[in-house]
């Protein structure tokens, strides 16, 4: 899997001087429109731009229509490139679509939030939020190449910046304690973010090279997934409490945490010391108890399960991560009333 981290400036004008497309296309919402395509458009000759709507709410089967509706207008044959420019919504429904499209287009991905730069643009996992349930349907689909410049983090707002954060803190809780150290002891603004994507990048492309389509290892990417992402699906349906991915993926860290603690996979010092952190970035998201149910029932979904067992991927220490370790509904209404 080709992932650069490097000047756009340089990587985009290398990798289409390498590569002859009939058409190229480039997806975009009004944020990277405004912000982001300006600084790849002198590099991209002839093209066509699809504008979506920003927000995970438009991540669903009507904008793949429209997305899908364009390719066909602007005559996309299988020799022509999508080019995702975006965080984890457009390079997620973006790639699905260039997957999907004609059976399958060459895209590459251009990621401009800390999340997409992190996570979402590496490893080839694309889909869209069906009937309220997130990422549920999708393909395993590696793109031709990421294209990683930390220079299109200077638009993104506080709490964008914040959300990405949460997958780095969750790359070094399974597969590095030393830099886990590291982190917990500076602030936010403090952390080092250039160093980051890139340790985060190798981590990630470590895994998804051993196991592509997540059938062992790569399951240690979901620490904190299981009950952040029943979190996140659950507070969607509810815009004043709306919570960003990386906020959602925090709290179900912290609750995961609690069970590998309860378990006797870590101690309790390692535990105070992850939920200290935590919540020193991001606060506590307001979890009722009348919420607790309908959250637990969310994790029915998960794309880890077997049958009726909900599988969770669990820490064995600071840095180590196990995985398909079945946890039962009471350790998950435990776990989430210690959080509150």
């Amino acid at each position: 899997m080709s992932v650069q981290v490097a000047p756009i400036s340089e990587t985009l004008p290398a990798f289409l001087n390498a590569n002859s497309y009939t058409k190229i296309q480039v997806i975009v919402d009004e944020n990277t429109f405004k912000y982001c395509y300006p600084t790849i458009k002198p590099f991209l000759g002839k093209h066509n731009l699809i504008k979506i709507k920003s927000g995970e709410s438009e991540k669903n089967l009507d904008t793949c229509q429209k997305i899908w509706q364009a390719m066909t207008d602007n005559e996309l044959d299988r020799h022509s490139l999508v080019i995702d420019l975006g965080g984890g919504v457009i390079g997620d429904m973006g790639g699905f679509c260039a997957s999907t499209y004609k059976r399958g287009i060459d895209f590459i991905q251009i990621p401009t939030t800390l999340l997409s730069q992190v996570d979402a643009s590496v490893g080839g996992k694309l889909g869209i939020d069906f009937q309220g349930l997130k990422n549920h349907i999708g393909v395993f689909q590696i793109p031709n190449t990421v294209l990683i410049d930390d220079v299109f983090l200077k638009s993104l707002p506080y709490s964008e910046l914040r959300s990405g954060f949460a997958e780095i803190v969750k790359h070094c809780l399974i597969m590095d304690g030393k830099k886990w150290e590291e982190i917990r002891k500076k602030d936010f603004e403090e952390q080092d973010f250039k160093d980051l994507i890139a340790h985060s990048v190798n981590i990630k492309q470590h895994v998804v090279e051993a196991d592509p389509t997540e059938k062992g290892l790569r399951k240690i990417l979901n620490f904190g997934h299981t009950l952040g992402h029943a979190i996140e699906t659950y507070f969607l349906g509810k815009p004043k409490l709306h919570l960003l991915h990386g906020e959602a993926i925090a709290a179900g860290m912290i609750c995961e945490a609690f069970i590998s603690f309860k378990r006797g996979m870590i101690d309790q010092k390692t535990l105070e010391n992850i939920e200290e952190f935590i919540f020193s970035v991001y606060g506590k998201a307001t979890i009722k108890e009348s919420d607790i149910e309908p959250i637990i029932a969310l994790t029915a979904q998960d794309k880890k399960n077997k049958g009726k067992e909900v599988r969770f991927s669990l820490l064995e220490g600071a840095g180590k991560c196990t995985y398909d370790i079945s946890v039962s509904k009471a350790e998950m209404k435990k776990a989430l009333e210690y959080y509150r």
